[in-house]
């Protein structure tokens, strides 16, 4: 048995707390029905693709009185990358089942969605579960990447279930896991195979989210991990002062992350993706407003920084963008004679001279080892690896070139050193912060109140969130409501819509208001590491994210 940290020991302890509706009536608590729902968009091609499951009413669990249930063997997934809370949602998850019926038994697959389809589980114990309570980590069964998305999968599915009497199955994952949950809850209810499906909402990246849904679960943890790192390196750049530092940070497709960050550390520059896309911004033009914080403040003496980056940037400038298709396209016609070539520059040079001229010109200014990555390694598909795209460290190399430039006529010259960060792993597997071990708690439990309901194609939700717990509503969405149709692969494809950064919303008109004090100045923030035992102002604080989106 491995040995357990004081701190761990002490968590094993936490009780985490839940809405009042359940903690008064557990899952007894009786579904409220609303009005019937439509899908976020293509709501007709949504309505032919899911027949069984579209329309369904959203719920609000209300207060009822314990009736006696049948004896329910339930299956678990955890289905992407991990996210710190995901061990509590199999806890609660486990605990409203045994409240219904102490005989109920839940069945963890093991390596997610490839477990189910293999049938290689585990079933769970009070011990196990015990073990777990209020870790970081998927590790209890850990996660996989494999998409339920065919007949095939979906029949292995039914055959496993019927295997071990499993009546319901709880997919804990991001927004392509649930697109794959829906889908399956909608199979298995055409099938009538009397397997229900519940999602429960988790990625780090915070784009999973809506009126119902305000959070996904790991947001809150991840962000404040990144936050206190990126306030100590704020502490150090402040006491050096001769660095600046590129800090990229998890969020390819939304730039929730790096806005949150913003927020909880007052950075001299943060980009956010969706700002560049919406304002059509070249890559030159972030290089040179980044240029200018940088000039500005060295005629101050102020030779340090942090700048905050979304991994997924690139994606968003629009001529890289373009480049980026046409470099896919490009390659794939000419793989066999890239191939032949050895060297890396005749590589880069071979691509170079095929390449448009509008792509020639966004293509030659990029460092050189982007440029390698780019011509570089491929996905499985022969598509570039945009998340392997060193960013932060091309916009330092572009802005010292700027810098050089400006110093053969500056009379004094100018000062720029960086050091360039990734924070990504870092925060995935961190011990949930009491938010986020009370949320994932909540959403588990709330997940067996669905099941009780009998319901399936739904995600559990808890809301009003950014308020004390007591004050948290408990139900759930059908997954259909977050559909829309989109064009992947060649093929358009039901899929939950990812919600990005809204630039009218509160968090970015704040970040919008202080960018420029935050850029002149040292108005740094330093969180410090999340708190687990305290007062609640220090302990129990949402995201600024949360707290201002619900001002």
């Amino acid at each position: 048995m491995p040995e357990i940290s004081p701190l761990q020991k002490a968590r094993a302890a936490y009780q985490p707390r839940l809405p009042k509706i359940l903690a008064e009536n557990g899952p007894f608590a009786q579904a409220k029905l609303g009005e019937p729902t439509h899908s976020v968009a293509d709501q007709e091609a949504i309505r032919k693709l899911f027949p069984d499951t579209y329309g369904l009413p959203a719920i609000d669990f209300v207060p009822g009185a314990p009736v006696a249930t049948s004896p329910i063997r339930a299956g678990v997934i955890l289905s992407g990358g991990q996210a710190p809370g995901g061990h509590n949602v199999i806890a609660g998850l486990y605990d409203g089942l045994k409240k219904l019926n102490g005989e109920n038994q839940l069945f963890g697959f093991l390596g997610g969605p490839s477990g189910l389809i293999e049938d290689k589980s585990l079933l769970l114990t009070d011990e196990i579960i015990d073990s777990y309570r209020n870790t970081g980590g998927f590790d209890m069964i850990c996660s996989g990447r494999t998409k339920l998305e065919t007949e095939e999968q979906f029949q292995k599915v039914m055959e496993t279930c019927k295997r071990h009497g499993i009546t319901a199955i709880v997919i804990i994952g991001g927004d392509d896991s649930n697109t794959n949950a829906c889908t399956l809850a909608q199979y298995l209810v055409g099938q009538k195979a009397g397997i229900q499906v519940i999602g429960c909402p988790k990625t780090i990246d915070g784009d999973l989210k809506n009126k119902w849904i305000e959070v996904s679960f790991g947001f809150d943890t991840a962000t404040k991990v990144y936050s206190e790192l990126i306030g100590n390196i704020m502490r150090d750049a402040n006491s050096a002062r001769k660095y600046w530092h590129f800090i990229k940070l998890m969020g390819r497709s939304a730039s929730h992350i790096a806005l949150e960050c913003a927020l909880q550390t007052h950075p001299q520059a943060c980009i956010v993706s969706e700002e560049v896309a919406a304002k059509k911004y070249s890559l030159k033009q972030i290089v040179d407003q980044l240029t200018g914080i940088v000039v500005e403040r060295a005629r101050r003496s102020l030779n340090f920084g942090v700048v905050l980056i979304p991994e997924g940037l690139i994606e968003f400038i629009p001529e890289i963008q373009t480049l980026i298709a046409e470099l896919n396209d490009l390659l794939a016609k000419n793989q066999a004679a890239f191939d032949a070539l050895t060297d890396l520059e005749a590589k880069v040079a071979f691509v170079e001279e095929r390449l448009t001229p509008a792509h020639q010109e966004a293509f030659r200014p990029l460092p050189a080892a982007i440029k390698a990555q780019l011509v570089g390694d491929r996905d499985p598909h022969g598509n570039v690896q945009v998340s392997k795209i060193e960013t932060e460290k091309m916009l330092a190399e572009m802005i010292e070139a700027n810098i050089r430039a400006l110093n053969a006529t500056e009379p004094k010259k100018l000062k720029f050193s960086s050091q360039c960060h990734f924070f990504g792993y870092e925060g995935r597997c961190a011990a949930p912060s009491n938010f986020d071990a009370n949320y994932c708690y909540s959403l588990g439990y709330t997940a067996s109140a669905l099941i009780a309901a009998g319901k399936t194609g739904y995600m559990a939700s808890c809301r009003n969130i950014s308020q004390p717990i007591d004050q948290w509503v408990a139900g759930g969405i059908p997954l259909t409501m977050m559909m829309n149709m989109e064009h992947r692969h060649g093929k358009d494809v039901p899929v939950i819509k990812k919600a990005l950064v809204d630039l009218e919303g509160k968090p970015f008109q704040t970040l919008a208001a202080n960018r420029e004090a935050w850029a002149k100045g040292v108005e740094f923030r330093y969180p410090g590491p999340i708190q687990y035992f305290g007062p609640a102002e220090v302990c129990d604080q949402p995201t600024q994210t949360l707290a201002l989106e619900h001002l």
